[in-house]
């Protein structure tokens, strides 16, 4: 349920209705706009009469929410969420692009991916220290090393760092990790859901390789829950019977997020396609579609990458996309971070 506050309401009147709402045992989520002024409310609220709330002066009118996703819901917070992380902002107008390799595998190569992508104007380095595979055979990062050698990349180069989380068991190993990446295999695993909601660190959770709409902002609702909402959705591709390609990106995701939820949303055209050669167009596709940022995997060397290496751009070819994409999201009125 939401309560829309008329403009220039009392405050003292004000707070005295947030207090009725607590002692009801609600939970209240606090928005204040331009022009708009919300309280969302979460918890029971079928022992809401809407008439005894709209007797009180400050209120202007009374919405109960259909969806099952509150807090996330634009309804509850109506203006896109912009969140501040190591001096960039993500969201609402704010373009962001995270790039580097798919796994951490030396000091070397990773520093080398940091410096060139750096320069070639990415915000943020990404980079998997635990790698969820298929195979168990398959490599699997270098795990805590990957992590250490993630932060001295992030030491030489300035670039805050992005990283996926497998355990919950793990989350002290990421104190001074940026931004955590909850890996599209994860999207649904909710006692780390709760952890991560727990914690105060900025999220990036990805889309599930068959998850709904309502699925994905679901998942998020769950952190939020928790009381973190410094959230990022990233929709990644999703599973079809199409078999020239990794998966299939839903393009339709990022208007479709945006109409119901005020969190930002990048797109991950790497993993969407699993080819280098479709990272530039699906790039383009979600600039054009309002994405807020991408997430693309570059290689110094990526015929020889221990993951990923077939949709992974080299680093000239990353210069040449990230060039392409300054210009075009120029062209929409984003800002570069």
């Amino acid at each position: 349920m939401i309560v829309v506050l008329k403009q220039n309401s009392d405050k003292g009147h004000v707070e005295r209705l947030m207090q009725h709402f607590t002692e009801m045992g609600l939970r209240i989520n606090y928005s204040e706009g331009e022009h708009t002024t919300i309280l969302g409310l979460m918890g029971d609220t079928t022992q809401i009469d809407e008439r005894d709330i709209l007797a009180y002066d400050v209120v202007e009118r009374v919405q109960r929410v259909s969806e099952p996703f509150k807090a996330v819901n634009r309804k509850f917070h109506p203006e896109d969420t912009v969140l501040s992380v190591a001096g960039r902002k993500i969201g609402a107008g704010y373009f962001n692009v995270m790039a580097g390799p798919c796994s951490v595998e030396s000091e070397a190569q990773i520093v080398e991916v940091a410096e060139s992508v750096k320069k070639a104007g990415a915000s943020f380095l990404r980079g998997g220290a635990f790698k969820p595979r298929t195979s168990p055979y398959s490599f699997q990062g270098l795990e805590a090393e990957g992590l250490k050698l993630l932060l001295e990349a992030k030491r030489q180069t300035g670039l805050p760092i992005v990283t996926e989380i497998m355990s919950e068991k793990h989350l002290d190993l990421f104190a001074d990790v940026d931004i955590i990446q909850l890996g599209a295999r994860n999207m649904q695993n909710f006692m780390l859901l709760k952890e991560l909601g727990r914690s105060n660190k900025p999220i990036l959770l990805k889309r599930g390789l068959s998850a709904t709409m309502e699925e994905f902002l679901m998942a998020a609702e769950y952190i939020f829950a928790g009381g973190n909402t410094n959230v990022i959705l990233c929709e990644r591709g999703i599973r079809t019977f199409e078999t020239m390609i990794r998966n299939n990106l839903d393009i339709s995701a990022v208007p479709l997020v945006k109409m119901f939820s005020h969190l930002p949303v990048i797109v991950d055209p790497s993993h969407a396609a699993g080819r280098r050669d479709m990272v530039q167009p699906l790039s383009r596709a979600a600039i054009a579609a309002g994405a807020d940022g991408l997430i693309i995997e570059a290689h110094n060397d990526p015929k020889c990458a221990l993951c990923d290496g077939a949709q992974s751009l080299d680093l000239p070819q990353f210069d040449a996309v990230m060039a392409d994409i300054k210009r075009r999201a120029a062209f929409e009125g984003r800002e570069m971070q």
